[in-house]
């Protein structure tokens, strides 16, 4: 299944080497070009001659996870993160650098901490990650600092609709993309698989500059709260209701024009869809619409619990339908898309 392949791939920001060679090939013979821009954008033109709005496709290829900061004289690993918080690290199990250097996070144990360290979140500058080594010069024949540290985390289907899978946000997004790049639409798409996400939107802000779409759809897994602890009003997104459509967020304003036109063609063809109700976070929807004077934007996203961890769970509905979603805002939607 493609969300296998693309989420046991490791990817994390700067690294995403592995993850644009598999997109590479999946989408090669189903475009007319392909281009990697010098930061490692991935930028694909399907029916690049097509008369009407061109439709511009984004998602990004990075992922949450970790680098190693400093290799101490123990051989012990300390380590930077980006995006994930301490509270999800103990215990979990890792690979580091491009040959998947094996090893576990770790921290004194219970019976050496002090009563008010059992009672609060170890801090990061507590923990290490164990890769066996008997000492620094052991543990610098298999890792260097800057190697990048990716969970170990394997996909795995729960129940009738559920998957966990490690980086859902946003492998989800570039199977979407892949997906439609692989139908037979007959619209212009600019699709970019973007890099460095995950540190500042980074790889989209030299994305943007290069495609002159007139209508861009942002691709994302979302922030998911439908927990029995939440409520109603706090829960974000939930499982089972659709893709989310956003409304606004950190760093961007949708206009409500574009994503009215995508309801109507949601319930026309019967896709259920919901809203993303917070304003948290941001997404690489920020670049596009502030460039070329203003490009609209559509942010549309798959609802993931536990979101930037190595369990991260979504509803393969609720992908499917993001999917069948987008295939039918690009073949039905009229207009250019002009402010």
């Amino acid at each position: 299944m493609l969300i296998k392949k693309l989420t046991e791939l490791n990817g994390l920001p700067s690294w995403e080497d592995d993850v644009r060679a598999a997109i590479k090939k999946e989408i090669e013979g189903h475009v007319d070009k392909i281009h990697t821009d010098r930061l490692g954008n991935l930028i694909a033109v399907k029916n690049e001659k097509a008369k009407g709005t061109h439709f511009g496709l984004s998602a990004h290829m990075d992922e949450a996870g970790m680098v190693v900061k400093r290799i101490e004289k123990s051989g012990l690993i300390k380590f930077d993160t980006w995006g994930v918080l301490p509270s999800v690290l103990l215990s979990k199990t890792v690979k580091i650098g491009k040959e998947g250097v094996p090893g576990v996070i770790g921290a004194k144990p219970i019976h050496l901490q002090k009563p008010e360290e059992r009672e609060t979140v170890m801090p990061l500058e507590s923990i290490f990650i164990d890769i066996g080594a008997t000492s620094k010069e052991d543990a610098e024949k298999h890792v260097e600092i800057g190697d990048y540290i990716a969970f170990d985390s394997k996909y795995r289907e729960l129940g009738k609709h559920k998957i966990k899978a490690k980086a859902l946000d946003d492998r989800l997004g570039c199977a979407a993309i892949i997906e439609v790049l692989k139908s037979d639409i007959k619209k212009k798409i600019t699709a970019v698989f973007c890099v460095q996400e995950e540190v500042g939107l980074r790889g989209s802000t030299t994305a943007a500059n290069q495609v002159f779409a007139d209508l861009f759809i942002n691709l994302e897994g979302t922030i998911c709260a439908d927990g029995e602890d939440i409520d109603e009003h706090m829960r974000v997104t939930e499982h089972g209701l659709g893709p989310a459509i956003s409304i606004k967020d950190r760093t961007s304003i949708y206009l409500r024009k574009y994503y009215d036109k995508m309801l109507r063609i949601a319930e026309a063809n019967n896709i259920p869809v919901q809203f993303r109700r917070s304003g948290a976070g941001g997404t690489d929807a920020f670049n596009y619409h502030t460039a070329h004077g203003g490009t609209p934007v559509i942010g549309l996203a798959v609802p993931c619990r536990y979101i930037h961890t190595p369990v991260s769970m979504c509803d393969k509905r609720d992908y499917s339908n993001m999917v069948a979603l987008v295939k039918a805002f690009i073949t039905q939607y009229e207009g250019k898309g002009k402010k």
